[in-house]
């Protein structure tokens, strides 16, 4: 299997006045979902304009820069791993294309189209999206040849001289969403991008689904037949913004809800003799407040964020997830103190993290410290994001080799061995049953391949 080191959003506007502000802007408040590259592209009744960076937008994009951007629609692209968007020419014209996702099948997709005499500069996902699309003179034709062609995820945007064209894979892995203003329509990765802009959430994108923004407002160009819907419940649990709302379900309701379903089960379990509730910032903060909620337990934070670091979790490496982790938290000393604390995060991969904090709260002076853990053990890499790449890299694989957790018993084997592993004085993972139970979504229409091993394509 492939390294997988994809996740990014995509922004794309259309108003009556220029845009550029808003792309830069929208951007901003997408920049959680990666933190390494950024790209705008407007269009301008003649040309495209189309800079990219690396960095983050509020870091790299100059006033000057900004100033060169003319026109009333472009799209927008963050990233951490590759420059988006590209721009291109062909017989639908002069386009400029930003995706969200990943191709599973992109090797051999690259082999075949080497093969009939087609040039790649690095051969990457978005290179050969875009040379798919490039294949048809219409567009809508060519998005359209993307759901036979492309084994993965993806949500779309193109920029082109009429219009901007949005789409969702058939399965709604990735999320996508439409906004509309006074004379202003947008299409977002998720809406905190939309309502920070004063801007109203107009409904999500259905999977399978190609819009066309223009002046005139939004058109269902086509609706692909989608098999099922599998959206990637990992995103309610850590990757989105805790102010977004999903496929009609807000985050802070999914990770309130998976927070108290933790407390529940110690309540079940005879209790836990504990002094406060905490997160680790900032994805743990949502689970924390659910636990304490639900049990009673005060919440206090424990660690100071560094309002200037990335997300640990998405960097690409483990040398700059862990360089990344020491700057990002402090302990605060004085709450911790003599303190058993309930600690909440999203999820345990590698276990270097969260034993860390564990380590560090103890050498503050808390007593004990108690994990707590929303989603379920993760046992498998991810296809379609950047949740995990390889099995080696899954803590709970070290200790199941094979196969899965499939009664509380076995689940609460693991969680003394990794209890062992971090430090902890105990660990607690939602099971996968009440996971999807906390989301209210239906198990079928979830993507849940890292913690069942099924790949819900059809």
């Amino acid at each position: 299997m492939k390294s997988i080191g994809d996740n990014c959003a995509v922004f794309g506007i259309v108003k009556d006045t220029d845009c550029v502000e808003d792309i830069y802007r929208g951007l901003d408040f997408l920049q959680h979902r990666g933190q390494q590259f950024c790209g705008i592209a407007t269009y301008d009744g003649k040309r495209i304009y189309l800079i990219t960076h690396y960095g983050q937008v509020g870091n790299t994009f100059t006033s000057h820069e900004l100033e060169t951007f003319k026109g009333n629609m472009g799209i927008g692209h963050v990233s951490l791993k590759d420059r988006q968007p590209m721009m291109w020419q062909g017989a639908v014209g002069e386009i400029a294309v930003a995706f969200s996702g990943n191709i599973i099948n992109s090797e051999a997709l690259l082999t075949e189209m080497k093969d009939r005499g087609e040039a790649f500069y690095h051969g990457l996902d978005i290179e050969i999206m875009s040379k798919l699309i490039l294949q048809e003179k219409n567009v809508v034709t060519g998005i359209s040849n993307l759901a036979q062609k492309i084994n993965g995820s993806y949500s779309l945007v193109v920029l082109a001289e009429e219009g901007i064209y949005a789409a969702r894979d058939v399965y709604g892995f990735r999320p996508l969403m439409l906004g509309e203003g006074s004379g202003t329509y947008v299409v977002s990765s998720e809406s905190r991008a939309v309502q920070n802009m004063g801007i109203s959430r107009l409904r999500d994108m259905r999977p399978g689904e190609i819009v066309f923004l223009t002046k005139k407002g939004f058109e269902t160009k086509k609706q692909l037949k989608s098999p099922r819907r599998a959206h990637c419940a990992f995103e309610w649990a850590y990757t989105a913004s805790m102010d977004s709302k999903i496929d009609g379900l807000y985050v802070q309701e999914a990770r309130n809800n998976l927070g108290r379903s933790l407390a529940e089960r110690d309540s079940q379990e005879g209790g836990l003799q504990a002094d406060l509730v905490a997160p680790v910032p900032m994805s743990g903060i949502g689970h924390a407040l659910g636990y304490h909620m639900k049990s009673g337990l005060p919440y206090q934070e424990v660690f100071l964020y560094n309002r200037y670091a990335d997300r640990s979790y998405t960097q690409l490496i483990q040398e700059d997830r862990d360089r990344m982790a020491k700057k990002k938290l402090s302990v605060l000393r004085y709450a911790v103190r003599n303190q058993r604390i309930v600690l909440c995060d999203d999820s345990i991969v590698r276990g270097t993290q969260i034993r860390d904090k564990v380590r560090d709260l103890k050498n503050a002076g808390a007593k004990e410290v108690h994990v707590r853990i929303a989603c379920p053990a993760l046992m498998y890499p991810c296809d379609f994001g950047i949740s995990t790449r390889t099995y080696k890299e899954l803590l709970a694989r070290k200790y199941l080799s094979e196969g899965n957790i499939t009664t509380m018993d076995e689940l609460k084997a693991l969680e003394v061995w990794v209890s062992e592993k971090i430090g902890a004085d105990s660990v607690c993972y939602n099971s996968l049953e009440a996971f999807v139970e906390a989301l209210k979504i239906p198990k079928e229409d979830l993507c849940i391949k890292c913690w069942d091993g099924v790949l819900p394509l059809t």
